[in-house]
């Protein structure tokens, strides 16, 4: 499961490069839908990517990501990071919106915190926004005009382009606010916050060499500097469930995303996720799920 560089998106689309993609500014492109399928269209590959995307899709489509399925009906506003890995599975046959792609660095003087501070693209974070009929012409607007910019001569172009992306960000944000706007109340909160972003850093798994190092509260404890009692008293009244647990969950929604998006043996899967033998994970597996992990993939 390799990431998909801002290079793979150009070759796989139109086999061309821009000619400003190394630039130290960052890069930034805007695109319509139906200018970039079609019958000859290769099939978005299941992974995370190395770039954000902002994307506007009407029509109906199944989003997998992580290891959820979620049926796409209509407009959809979608935010999508490169901690996120996804696919889309068409289900009409015309599919029109719009998109735009873009870098952290492109944003670097524009915005006041992090991308991935931003609620739409924190860990965790829904994607998905909802739109009705005078949304869809609202948002699409600001594509619109972010096509026009890009086209145009104007010396600041991109300025202005930063300013239409920042506004897609705040209306979403006004449309559909989110719990995490008023999140790290306390320092259990901010401890948790911390553990799950360092528990995140470690997926998506993307070769079946890569290992899952962080598999203990004891791990996560000396990573954090904290003595482990404390670490598992605050997962515990901020989430209500036990460190453990709360790895085990995350493990389980990792091998469960590898067992349908990956070609890979149960062993590979077992082993990339920390179980020394396979019979571990097979244990592990079926007592979560109560089917072994071949069972999984076949069902």
């Amino acid at each position: 499961m390799a990431t998909e560089t801002i290079e793979d998106f150009y070759k796989s689309k139109f086999d061309w490069l821009p000619d400003n993609l190394q630039q130290n500014i960052g890069h930034f492109n805007v695109f319509r839908t139906e200018d970039c399928i079609g019958p000859n269209a290769k099939p978005v590959n299941y992974s995370r990517r190395s770039f954000y995307k902002i994307s506007l899709m009407r029509g109906d489509a199944i989003m997998h990501y992580a290891d959820k399925s979620i049926q796409l009906s209509g407009t959809n506003l979608l935010f999508l990071s490169p901690l996120l890995p996804y696919t889309f599975e068409n289900m009409t046959s015309t599919r029109t919106g719009y998109f735009c792609i873009f870098t952290e660095a492109f944003f670097i003087e524009k915005l006041r915190s992090r991308l991935n501070d931003l609620p739409m693209f924190a860990l965790g974070a829904k994607p998905i926004y909802a739109l009705d009929n005078e949304q869809d012409e609202y948002v699409s607007s600001f594509f619109i005009k972010m096509l026009d910019e890009i086209n145009s001569d104007y010396v600041f172009k991109y300025d202005l382009i930063k300013n239409y992306v920042s506004e897609l960000v705040h209306y979403a944000l006004k449309t559909q606010p989110t719990e995490n706007l008023y999140k790290h109340a306390d320092a259990k909160s901010r401890i948790t916050s911390v553990f799950t972003e360092l528990l995140e850093r470690q997926f998506p798994i993307e070769s079946p060499s890569q290992r899952f190092a962080l598999r203990s509260a004891n791990d996560f404890a000396r990573r954090l500097s904290v003595h482990v009692n404390h670490l598992n008293r605050a997962i515990r009244e901020t989430t209500g469930k036990t460190t453990t647990d709360y790895i085990a969950e995350r493990l389980l929604s990792e091998a469960k995303s590898l067992l349908r998006h990956t070609d890979w043996n149960v062993s590979e899967i077992g082993y990339c996720l920390g179980f020394e033998e396979p019979a571990h994970f097979n244990n592990f597996f079926k007592k979560q799920t109560q089917l072994t992990p071949s069972n999984f993939r076949n069902v």
